[in-house]
């Protein structure tokens, strides 16, 4: 089975902007400012770093250094329209870099745009909505089958390189065709609405995504998150999962030179997400029971958490590259579905192993 690494990196900036093409009045004409996250993935060649294991850092340092040269700063003054897609656009043409698969910008935790390999921006936006639920098809005893509740969230993603429409509107569009939904579905218990008798993630994930795309052909994809720790997505042909796990581990890295940092003990608290994807039972209304993601991982988790990994047999070196492929290997054999190991060794900063395309963008 091939599969290939990239690399991911995350910087921050504080800057402040005014979006003169909106319509007059729009609140943001107005100067204003944001918190933003820029967040690159790469494919980067064997040597790139200066040594193996080095990647994450000097990633990291590149992409912080394009954007320094925004923070607490007026993007008009480098961006003639600083929206998200062309700050997103701005990064990747002065990011020297090779092989860029994703340059993400989130100036809100609502909102950002991702530009895929392509040079298509996939502009989301986050909702949120409070529902009682209970899947009526899973065995006597288990918990998902008494009436219970999520704080759940939505993330619709569009393809606005697809659609011809001017990019000023594209958030308030969602938000215009996302409150009927809403007035649905918040303060609801989901199993009452036609079609969602039986409200999975996956399930719920298409039935926003067929109530959305006829009048927004453009839609790229549709994410829920059940939990903040799992959720699933729907694109429109197929069902995708992830899980979410924390690992505490302690690391050294024997491929650092001797007077590095990253050679002497030190650790993370590590965010790993574990993403499948698989055909939809349709007795059961999922791709795979996340309960069983967490009870099957068990073992692996149980390897990597509170533990030094610099004493596992057939880890080869500590950096997050090499874990996130020890973790995949490993997982593979137990979980058939899997298909991609995010692995983040501080906010938006680590390695992806993936055997299949990227797939949607979960905000970092």
């Amino acid at each position: 089975m091939s599969r290939k690494t990239l690399f991911a990196a995350s910087a921050t900036f504080e800057a402040a902007r005014r979006l003169d093409g909106l319509d007059a009045g729009h609140r943001s004409r107005r100067l204003h400012g944001h918190g933003f996250l820029a967040s690159v993935r790469c494919d980067l060649p064997a040597g790139w770093a200066r040594f193996a294991g080095g990647e994450v850092d000097r990633l990291r340092d590149t992409l912080q250094s394009c954007v320094a040269q925004l923070d607490y700063g007026l993007l008009n003054e480098h961006v003639p329209e600083p929206t998200n897609e062309s700050l997103a656009r701005w990064v990747r043409a002065r990011l020297d870099m090779p092989e860029v698969e994703q340059v993400d910008i989130q100036s809100t935790p609502r909102e950002g745009v991702s530009l895929d390999e392509a040079g298509n921006a996939h502009v989301w936006r986050r909702y949120v909505f409070q529902s009682a639920h209970r899947l009526p098809n899973v065995p006597m005893g288990h918990k998902c089958g008494r009436i219970h509740g999520h704080g759940f969230e939505a993330v619709v993603h569009v393809n606005r390189s697809a659609g011809g429409h001017h990019r000023s509107i594209d958030h308030a569009r969602l938000d215009e065709l996302w409150a009927p939904l809403h007035g649905e579905l918040n303060y609801a218990c989901l199993n009452d609405l036609p079609g969602l008798s039986n409200p999975t993630s996956e399930i719920l994930s298409s039935w926003i995504w067929q109530r959305l795309e006829p009048q927004l052909p453009e839609l790229s994809w549709v994410t829920v998150y059940e939990t903040a720790s799992c959720g699933a997505s729907f694109d429109g042909k197929r069902y995708r999962i992830w899980k979410e796990f924390t690992l505490d581990s302690a690391v050294r890295l024997k491929g650092a030179p001797e007077e590095h940092p990253l050679r002497r003990l030190h650790g993370h608290t590590y965010t790993l997400r574990l993403h499948l994807s698989a055909p939809l039972d349709e007795v059961m209304g999922w791709t795979v029971d996340f309960g069983d993601v967490k009870q099957i991982f068990g073992p692996i988790f149980d390897a990597l958490d509170h533990q030094p990994l610099y004493e596992i047999d057939d880890l080869a070196d500590c950096d997050t590259a090499t874990i996130a492929a020890w973790i995949f290997e490993q997982a593979r054999g137990r979980l058939p579905q899997l298909d991609r190991v995010d692995l983040y060794e501080t906010r938006g900063c680590g390695a992806i192993v993936c055997a299949d395309k990227l797939g949607p963008a979960l905000p970092v």
